[in-house]
C-alpha cells in the first residue's frame, strides 16, 4: 500500500509532503501514546494519533514513520507542520476517529505487523 491508498481510504486531506505520496507502506500504528507508539511500531509505517505536539514528529523520524496521520479532525499547528516539511514526512488529517481509521486501513489491506 502506498501512502496515497491510504489517504484515499480514510478520505484524508494531504496538510504536508503531498511529494511523498507514491511512499510504500508496509504497517500501521494507532496511539495517542508515543510510548506505545516507540515500544510498537516497526518501519515504513504510518502513525494515526490526535495528539498534536511536537512529541509526535520526534517519535516519527526516530522510527522511520513516513506518513502522520491526524485522526478525529485533529489539525496540527504551524510547528509541528514545518518540522514534519524538514523531515520530509507527509501528514494527513481524517475526520474519521482512530478506531474507524485502523479497521479502515486493515480491511484495505494494512496489518499492525508482527511482534
Amino acid at each position: 500500500m502506498t501512502v496515497k491508498d491510504a489517504m484515499e481510504v480514510l478520505g484524508a486531506r494531504v496538510l504536508v509532503g503531498e511529494e511523498h505520496l507514491d511512499r510504500e507502506v508496509r504497517s500501521a500504528c494507532g496511539s495517542d501514546m508515543m510510548s506505545d507508539v516507540l515500544a510498537f511500531s516497526k518501519d515504513h509505517s504510518i502513525l494515526l494519533t490526535g495528539l498534536c505536539n511536537p512529541q509526535v514528529i520526534r517519535t516519527a523520524e526516530m522510527l522511520d514513520i513516513v506518513c502522520i496521520i491526524f485522526v478525529r479532525g485533529k489539525k496540527p499547528d504551524e510547528t509541528i507542520l514545518e518540522m514534519a516539511k524538514e523531515r520530509d514526512l507527509v501528514v494527513l488529517e481524517t475526520g474519521h476517529r482512530m478506531f474507524s481509521s485502523c479497521g479502515l486501513l486493515y480491511q484495505a489491506g494494512l496489518d499492525g505487523g508482527a511482534f
